[in-house]
């Protein structure tokens, strides 16, 4: 090695631990920095002269150090396979949701619940039959139906409003993945200008695979790198993202939920790529979560409840008119729908104002004459009360409305209970995942002082070779000079 040379290898040394400590402090920087991927410096020695020539002589040394690049140190299998398992906990943790909120809804068992207000009714069916012919009982029976009836129609406008919510839900999620594609698009434009012009680009890929990561769980989508430093983004075998270009989604379909409820097939929500109108294909993720309750969960919960409701007025109008009122009138129907000729949930409300016009008695009204004139006299009723008593039967019958409501409110709770198990164990194989993926792209402050002192002690190193080299040098000249 000539002097010369040892001088240049010294030089390249200093140069290169001083780059990779400048990257060592980035990465200190950032240790706290969410979505920072920790770079390293990839340093490749510089060989000799391997090419033979006739007046070249080569001392078989090499040239010393270059630093080639910096590398960001991510593992791409563990950030695909995080892609996926973040859009699964965001789809169960969305059904989660959906579920906890209708179980609010219902709010069983509670003294306030449906349970327990269907109970006080058939009971007030027993006080009739105590008393049949006290115009209290009847007025508290009829007081009891409309708490029934009102607290359905409640329930159903709740229904309603949690999937009017989640509507808007999915509108917003949505605009935001719309953003986020097109965001992916322009990062991937800017990072590759600057790989091509050899400028670092590594914050800008943190940022672009940050979101998404954010698009993966609102939608289900995965990546795909390019060799230009882009990636492609995948939603339902076509492209949301292609280099430097972006497609957007939208919402079509619905309407309301009775609309859903209408016609499952014709007015389903739907998410549609906007510009062919083809379906997107969202099978996971938070959009697929509010599909599947928009279309499935919240219809389902509201036809059981439109099935009580059903279930009652046919059970007790069925009876009710087979019995005479206080003045012997036949009975009318005890349910009536607020509207149309159909009783549902959102319907269903007492037909009955007059307490007297409740069918309590099951005998027919007694005809009388006048002794005097022998004139038929109006009928009158009778303090018979067969027919309440068929009726108050009816709280535990087969088939009834109680007990349908008792088998959906327990379906409820069995599936919000699986909800929760599924959404904890996919958050524990997220979490895993995460600190895989963590070991690999996150900051090690004590790997990091570490390195630092490794680079610090090269770079000293480096110095006290050009001193012994300029100590040489001056040792020569002083032989020269005498």
């Amino acid at each position: 090695m000539s002097t010369f040379s040892g001088i240049s290898t010294a030089l390249s040394a200093m140069y290169a631990q001083r780059q990779a400590l400048d990257v060592n402090g980035q990465n200190i920087a950032n240790a706290n920095t969410e979505g920072y991927t920790r770079q390293r410096v990839e340093l490749n020695s510089v060989g000799g002269v391997v090419t033979p020539a006739v007046h070249s002589l080569s001392d078989g040394l090499g040239n010393g150090v270059t630093a080639a690049g910096v590398t960001r140190l991510r593992d791409a299998f563990l950030e695909s396979r995080g892609q996926i398992e973040h859009a699964k906990f965001a789809f169960l943790a969305g059904q989660e949701e959906i579920h906890a909120r209708i179980e609010e809804v219902f709010n069983e068992p509670s003294d306030t619940g449906l349970q327990a207000q269907l109970s006080d009714y058939w009971n007030a069916w027993h006080d009739v039959v105590n008393q049949p012919g006290d115009l209290a009982a009847r007025a508290q029976l009829l007081q009891r139906g409309g708490t029934v009836a009102d607290s359905m129609r409640s329930s159903d406008d709740a229904l309603d409003s949690l999937w009017n919510s989640t509507a808007a839900q999915l509108d917003s999620y949505v605009t935001e993945v719309n953003t986020a594609a097109d965001t992916v698009a322009q990062l991937n434009k800017a990072i590759v200008r600057a790989t091509a012009a050899g400028l670092p680009a590594s914050e800008l890929a943190d940022k672009r695979d940050g979101l998404v990561l954010r698009l993966a769980e609102l939608t289900g989508a995965t990546s795909k790198a390019l060799d230009n430093g882009a990636v492609d983004v995948h939603l339902g075998g076509a492209k949301l993202v292609d280099g430097a270009s972006a497609r957007e989604l939208r919402v079509a379909g619905g309407g309301s939920l009775r609309d859903v409820m209408a016609d499952p097939v014709a007015n389903a929500v739907a998410l549609q790529w906007k510009d062919s109108g083809a379906d997107a294909g969202v099978t996971s993720g938070q959009l697929a979560s509010s599909l599947q309750s928009l279309n499935k969960v919240l219809p389902d919960y509201a036809a059981k409840l439109d099935e009580v409701a059903a279930k009652l007025a046919s059970t007790v109008n069925t009876q009710h008119v087979k019995g005479y009122d206080l003045n012997g009138a036949a009975g009318a129907d005890f349910f009536t729908p607020t509207t149309g000729t159909v009783i549902t949930a959102a319907t269903i409300t007492v037909g009955v104002a007059d307490p007297a016009k409740v069918a309590v008695s099951s005998v027919p009204p007694r005809v009388e004459t006048d002794p005097i004139t022998g004139v038929v006299l109006p009928p009158k009723g009778n303090l018979d009360a067969g027919n309440a008593d068929v009726l108050a039967g009816f709280a535990n019958a087969a088939g009834g409305p109680d007990r349908f409501y008792r088998e959906s409110v327990t379906a409820l709770g069995v599936a919000s209970q699986a909800a929760q198990r599924r959404t904890a164990i996919q958050a524990s194989v997220t979490q895993n995942n995460d600190a895989q993926r963590l070991s690999q792209s996150g900051v090690s402050l004590d790997e990091e002082m570490a390195n630092m002192l490794l680079y610090q002690r090269a770079y000293q190193a480096a110095t006290q070779m050009i001193n012994t080299i300029n100590g040489t040098f001056d040792s020569l000249f002083s032989m020269i000079r005498g």
